[in-house]
């Protein structure tokens, strides 16, 4: 195995022109080693913001533009239909075209249909399955099992990952129990409605997803044929996310490659959040070596995130195990600095909540476009309580979930109404004015959106594709017409390009990856959602901890942690996650035992609220000041400047560094409460009883006399053999 990893730092740049020595100018050191390695298996380990995709896009278009492979002979598999979209643009963009860039399903469809008069004898390829849900609910009445659609898509969630997994159902029993499954149903009954399934499957006629990648691995592990033809086709390979492929997945690459090594694969170990579907980080772990003589480049430059956010996401991910701990980077951030992560305890979730309504509408504001700030939690059912508030606050938002936007009810019947306007349009009227005219024909308006919920949702969906309409305008020929503008659609969601809606985005951490925004809210962040109180095993716990991993490294600049103390007022307890680091230590990470429960381990967490706005501080500096850092503050700049001229003669008397007497922080603290008593200067965290007798009276005497507005005397302690 040959590993590269260049340590010299190296700014991010556009590419620098045509022609391979172009493609390579505008890469790091290590993204140039990624793509000018040499042909043969490649891993590329990439971390959250690392330039991953550029890397492979830029590695395909060095070698299809200095000869050393033909473009049209490139499969790159995603797992997206947007992240083929991105990749194909990226290609075009360097001067590469003919690259054939598809998800393993799409991929598997094409080549499906393409020699289904060989395979099929004839036969027209079955209709495919959208969702399983339907023949699931019917299997499972087979069965004897009264399923409602709650428990039928988490049987239908159940067969999806045994059939990933390459498990039939007179093995899924064993195979579920072996996985530790949590499964729906007893599994042998489990077992049962996947059997039932099965045969409603074929007496409909019908296939589903996983059906279509088995028929495409058969078709070239059966017929020479088929795979002469596949293989003289493709010949050089690329795969991303390649933590998340599952067995299927794998044995149609396998099928692909047939024995040849010309291999591509990016990933990340840290971002493994997919396992209950059946995707498996062992194929990217494993790689060096199951395929001997690879050459592995780690890219661990974040361009994306502040310092400050990197080093909270090395905190986290710093206390992983597991396999997937094996491939770790500690990720480099290249940006400048930036804010210090805010944390927050609340009372209860709609105090949480509030709060979090209260800072997006104030950035929103101070000129953050909502579409740049995201809520991200562990469970789709955090999301109302926070769809509620920011209605409240007058702040629009986006609930991201699986529906394509293009596929979205309103929006397939926009793009009609601009097609039946596209037929009549006047081409002297401005693009976006016909657009918002044709949209009128739907019921929608431009002005006085609705607040809050679906309504919301859609008057954004609309809004979006006249935004887009003047976008095209701005860009296209010296004329746009409706027309052109309906034919960009059609191209957009073929590619499955969306807008990005003009609103706050809701998501859970599962629908956050790969995604990106300049201030993120992690809200939530308690014992039993995260972790979920569902994950029973250190392997699930540990995914758990990598599901923060990747929401804290999808914020540019601004990252709000926090979780609430109870589910409503007065309700039970909770405790924060285990895996924030500040909370992190071997009395959260494993049972308590009866000795030590008694000692209250969580009491090193002191609550204290923000004297100006009630939320709960737990950032050290802002507990000190009794405040959040984006409240006003009061302090007292002469008494400020008369400590710290103190703290240096205290210093200087005692023979010791200022900041052994009290550091900056404290002396802000002091100057902005101006606490009155010794049960004051007890508030301030970090005043512990050995300071407080040692420096508390003098330090009293000079906030009484700020506090009254006399000029105030040098004032010095008893030397240090008194004072004992």
């Amino acid at each position: 195995m040959t590993e590269t990893s260049a340590a010299a730092p190296h700014p991010r740049a556009p590419g620098g022109g045509t022609g391979p020595d172009g493609v390579l100018a505008g890469l790091d050191p290590d993204q140039r080693a990624a793509v000018a390695a040499p042909a043969g298996p490649v891993c590329i380990l990439a971390g959250a913001g690392t330039g991953k995709t550029r890397a492979i896009t830029s590695r395909i278009a060095y070698r299809a533009l200095a000869g050393l492979i033909s473009a049209r002979h490139v499969l790159a598999v995603t797992f997206t239909a947007r992240a083929a979209g991105e990749l194909r643009a990226r290609l075009a963009a360097l001067g590469v075209g003919g690259v054939q860039a598809r998800t393993f399903h799409a991929a598997a469809l094409r080549q499906v249909r393409y020699f289904a008069p060989r395979l099929l004898a004839g036969r027209p390829v079955p209709d495919l399955l959208d969702s399983k849900v339907r023949l699931v609910t019917l299997a499972a009445a087979q069965a004897g099992v009264r399923a409602d659609r709650t428990q039928a898509r988490d049987l239908a969630a159940e067969i999806e990952w045994a059939k990933s997994s390459l498990v039939e159902p007179d093995a899924y029993a064993v195979a579920a129990a072996k996985a530790a499954r949590d499964t729906p149903l007893e599994a042998g009954r489990v077992a049962q409605v996947f059997a039932a399934y099965e045969r409603a499957k074929r007496a409909q006629g019908v296939i589903d997803f996983e059906d279509l990648l088995r028929a495409a691995v058969w078709g070239i592990e059966e017929h020479p044929d088929v795979a002469a033809q596949v293989r003289g086709q493709y010949r050089h390979f690329v795969v991303d996310e390649y933590q998340d492929v599952n067995p299927l997945q794998q044995r149609l690459l396998t099928a692909w490659l047939g024995g040849r090594d010309d291999l591509t694969v990016v990933g990340d170990a840290s971002q493994t959040i997919y396992s209950f579907t059946g995707a498996t980080s062992a194929y990217l772990v494993d790689f060096p070596r199951t395929h001997p003589g690879a050459t592995v480049v780690r890219l661990v430059r974040d361009y994306r995130s502040t310092p400050q956010v990197v080093g909270l996401a090395n905190a986290v991910i710093g206390q992983a195990r597991g396999g997937e701990a094996r491939l770790r980077l500690a990720l480099q951030g290249q940006r400048p600095p930036g804010a210090d992560p805010q944390w927050r305890i609340f009372s209860d979730e709609a105090a949480e909540a509030a709060a979090v309504a209260r800072r997006c509408a104030a950035l929103v504001a101070a000129g953050t476009p909502a579409s740049e700030l995201a809520v991200l939690f562990r469970a789709n059912a955090q999301s109302p309580a926070y769809e509620e508030a920011l209605a409240g606050a007058g702040v629009p938002y986006v609930v991201r979930g699986a529906e394509r936007y293009f596929e979205r009810q309103e929006v397939r019947a926009a793009v009609a109404a601009l097609r039946t306007a596209a037929r009549h349009a006047d081409p002297k009227v401005p693009l976006a004015e016909a657009a918002t005219a044709a949209l009128s024909a739907t019921g929608w308006q431009p002005t006085s959106p609705p607040r809050g919920g679906a309504a919301r949702e859609r008057w954004e969906a609309l809004a979006a594709l006249v935004a887009l309409a003047q976008e095209y305008a701005d860009r296209a020929p010296p004329e746009p017409t409706l027309a052109g503008f309906c034919a960009e659609l059609v191209a957009r969601a073929a590619a499955a390009h969306a807008p990005t809606l003009a609103g706050v985005t809701l998501a859970s951490l599962h629908a956050a990856k790969g995604l990106e925004w300049d201030a993120v809210f992690l809200v939530g962040l308690s014992e039993g959602t995260l972790p979920t109180a569902y994950a029973r095993t250190p392997a699930a716990v540990e995914e758990e901890r990598r599901l923060l991993y990747v929401g804290v490294t999808r914020a540019r600049e601004l990252l709000w942690l926090s979780y609430a103390q109870a589910r409503s007022a007065g309700g039970r307890t909770r405790r924060p996650s285990r895996f924030l680091p500040q909370f992190a230590g071997p009395t959260q990470a494993t049972p308590a035992a009866p000795a030590e429960k008694s000692r209250k381990p969580d009491r090193r967490v002191r609550i204290a609220t923000c004297r100006c706005c009630g939320a709960t501080l737990l950032a050290g500096a802002d507990r000190k000041l009794g405040r959040c850092a984006g409240c006003p503050s009061d302090i007292d700049e002469v008494l400020l400047d008369t400590l710290r001229r103190w703290r240096e003669d205290i210093a200087g008397e005692q023979g010791i560094p200022a900041y052994v007497v009290f550091t900056d922080a404290t002396l802000a603290a002091l100057a902005e409460r101006r606490p009155g008593s010794e049960s004051g200067l007890r508030e301030i965290p970090g005043l512990g009883p050995r300071k407080i007798g040692q420096y508390g009276p003098a330090v009293l005497a000079l906030i009484g006399r700020a506090t009254v507005g006399e000029e105030t005397p040098e004032i010095r302690l008893p030397r240090a053999a008194d004072s004992s």
